[in-house]
């Protein structure tokens, strides 16, 4: 049995999603409906952000872009490959793209909803938690975790876990003041600093962006209930209603990410291979994922390859 989830946005290769939107059938067939959403050409001001080369950078058109690649992938993969998955599953952001493929909001309804959760956003942290950033680093196990954390606290450091992306590897926001300690005491650990993100995520301390988007954006989306189950990616418990499928969307703000939870959902379902449908380098990578399934990487370069046609002698 197989399963499709998306990743989370990461830094990714621009001219790869450009050339991807503006020549693959499905890719181009949502980029003109999201086009009409937002009123402006999508791929115009994607290739904006190519030319100023924000890699690192998540405005607006890269969050859709993002949103459309992911989609376009998984329906690229269903037709090609003949995928019929028992479950979708989205880490952080990759959780929009899961709901829209599973049947539980709409395409043009996640494009507006993800343009206006990231005006809210940008607006939010640009006045709220200025000090905080999301340090991830890997080869810390969770009972190292809990020591370093246990030090924070003793300090008096405000300090919450945003992502659990694999029993040893793990995304911490903190305040920035003690972003030098604690990188050096991961690396005393043993462990591995890897990015430091800003804005942050996933943290009750962001109640406020929460309440604010469930008020303003998403009470008025259409959810419905997924046709097929999504995994959600905060517990790893089967999400199949309208109402379950916008609790987790919200969570999003406050609750981190558990995606050793996900895995261990899917192999309960009787998943053996997993597409990953989306630009990615870290979430279907990961150990418990690589050791769990066959894990099968759906990029754009795999869906604008050449088809191999059978010769006839």
């Amino acid at each position: 049995m197989s399963a499709i989830v998306f990743p989370g946005i990461g830094p990714t290769q621009l001219a790869d999603s450009a050339r991807f939107m503006a020549a693959q059938p499905a890719a181009r067939r949502l980029v003109a409906e999201a086009d009409r959403v937002l009123g402006y050409s999508l791929v115009d001001r994607y290739r904006e952000i190519e030319a100023r080369g924000d890699e690192g950078a998540f405005p607006e058109p890269a969050r859709i872009t993002f949103l459309v690649t992911c989609l376009a992938l998984a329906d690229w993969t269903a037709a090609e490959h003949g995928v019929e998955p028992v479950a979708y599953a989205g880490a952080s952001f990759g959780g929009t793209a899961a709901v829209v493929r599973a049947g539980a909001l709409p395409f043009a309804d996640a494009v507006t909803m993800t343009a206006e959760w990231g005006r809210r956003a940008d607006a939010y942290f640009a006045r709220e938690h200025r000090d905080i950033v999301t340090q991830s680093f890997a080869r810390v196990p969770l009972d190292r975790l809990a020591e370093i954390r246990a030090e924070l606290d003793a300090r008096g450091e405000w300090n919450q876990v945003a992502c659990h992306v694999d029993h040893d590897f793990h995304m911490l926001s903190v305040r920035e003041s003690v972003l030098d300690w604690l990188q050096g005491r991961l690396r005393a650990a043993g462990g591995l600093p890897l990015y430091a993100m800003r804005p942050p995520m996933h943290s009750t301390a962001f109640q406020a962006l929460r309440d604010e988007i469930e008020a303003e954006v998403v009470a008025d989306i259409p959810f419905a209930a997924p046709a097929v189950p999504v995994v959600c990616d905060h517990d790893g418990s089967l999400v199949r209603t309208a109402s379950g499928v916008r609790e987790m969307l919200l969570d999003a703000v406050t609750r981190p990410v558990r995606w050793p939870a996900v895995v261990e959902t899917l192999k309960g379902l009787g998943v053996e291979r997993v597409h990953v449908a989306g630009q990615d380098g870290l979430w279907g990578r990961v150990q418990v994922m690589t050791d769990a399934f066959k894990v099968v990487a759906v990029r754009p370069d795999t869906a604008m390859r050449p088809r191999r046609r059978s010769v006839i002698a």
